[in-house]
């Protein structure tokens, strides 16, 4: 076995043994459907999709129609689950709060459901939910419906809210996206904040790299090529222009940072267990929402992104900012200077932490005023 081999080996089983870690942790967060006083909380089946359903169990008034938030769980695509505790929290407040209808989605995850399984579970449930009958049954307001969503949850919202508005003859549409350090882009894996942040702890680089290559393949060459920042090919070159961290990133971000075009191969060989490249690939605006053109983003329902300093992910959110508010979108962009990727999950004892309970009431704030 050569030696790079052999650094690539203990890298993906050093990252396997994290993975089942967090996978065990995520596992044991998880709790059963229990109601209270004040929200019913019911497993249903929308579509086919499990999802998690929130609802108050009293009416404020006798023909109020409620608002509805669908969110989508984090976790890279391969770990986290709806019924987790910090995410069953998060719901009971937003159903507390804004006397609204929660669905959080327990979509399909990968490796096992390479993309765009996750995906298409999403915009399924998202589809069947936005139906007049499906309204009227939960009592929803057809038009205060928002998606929602954390992380990879986060890249699921954006992707469904730009499918949506594509698709012919959809009447009813969502009124707000809601993204938190959501994943955006697997083209440029060396932006600043991929560089600033590749050490640090829940999402270091090499995780979140995993996790994109884990959405599409269990192949690792294309892990090793993402971890090179190596993988474009000539046809996703062309897309590069669309995550330009030097043009769309605030300048004051640049730092000591120099923009370089990510390395073109001419070929990526990669076997994607059936899929068809690259349509189904990191080059798919459905896995890479910030890869559309400016054109498919003027119609788009506003937008609230928040985004942290110390996250890889950071530039994936604010380059998205930075792009629907150049396309006329209303934005909110909330920045956490001392926040870290996942800080929204540490709400629960004991590890209740005090810019989670901020993140939350400055979200929920959001909801309530453009929901």
């Amino acid at each position: 076995m050569r030696r790079d081999d052999e650094a690539d080996l203990s890298e993906l089983m050093g990252l396997k043994d994290y993975m089942g870690v967090m996978y065990a942790i995520t596992f044991l967060e998880r709790i059963a459907p229990v109601s209270d006083e004040y929200v019913e909380v019911t497993e249903e089946t929308l579509d086919g999709v499990e999802v998690m359903l929130y609802q108050p169990k009293q009416q404020r008034g006798n023909a109020d129609l409620r608002r509805a938030v669908i969110y989508l769980h984090g976790g890279g695509w391969c770990l986290g689950s709806s019924r987790m505790s910090p995410y069953d929290l998060l719901a009971r407040k937003i159903v507390t709060e804004l006397n609204a209808v929660v669905l959080s989605v327990e979509y399909r995850l990968a490796p096992a459901h390479h993309f765009p399984v996750p995906y298409e579970d999403v915009y399924r449930v998202v589809k069947h939910f936005l139906q007049m009958g499906v309204l009227a049954r939960f009592s929803v307001d057809p038009r205060r419906v928002a998606v929602s969503g954390d992380s990879a949850g986060g890249n699921l919202a954006a992707a469904v809210s730009q499918q949506l508005q594509k698709e012919p003859g959809q009447k009813i549409k969502l009124k707000a996206q809601a993204l938190l350090y959501p994943a955006l882009q697997a083209l440029d894996l060396n932006t600043p904040s991929y560089q600033q942040n590749q050490d640090m702890p829940i999402l270091p680089r090499t995780l979140m790299v995993r996790f994109w290559s884990e959405y599409f393949t269990s192949d690792k060459t294309l892990f090793r090529a993402m971890m090179a920042n190596t993988h474009n090919s000539p046809e996703t070159s062309k897309l590069l222009k669309f995550v330009n961290w030097s043009t769309f990133l605030p300048e004051t971000y640049h730092k000591d940072y120099n923009y370089s075009t990510p390395a073109v191969a001419q070929e990526v060989e990669v076997r994607v267990d059936g899929i068809d490249e690259p349509s189904r690939s990191f080059a798919d605006p459905r896995a890479s929402p910030l890869l559309v053109p400016d054109t498919h983003l003027y119609s788009l329902p506003k937008a609230y992104i928040l985004t942290c300093e110390y996250d890889v992910l950071r530039d994936d959110g604010m380059m998205y900012a930075t792009r629907l508010h150049a396309a006329g979108v209303e934005v909110t962009h909330e920045h956490y200077d001392t926040g870290f990727h996942g800080a929204l999950m540490f709400t629960v004892w004991p590890t209740d932490f005090l810019i989670a309970r901020r993140m939350t009431a400055n979200y929920i704030k959001w909801l309530k005023e453009n929901l």
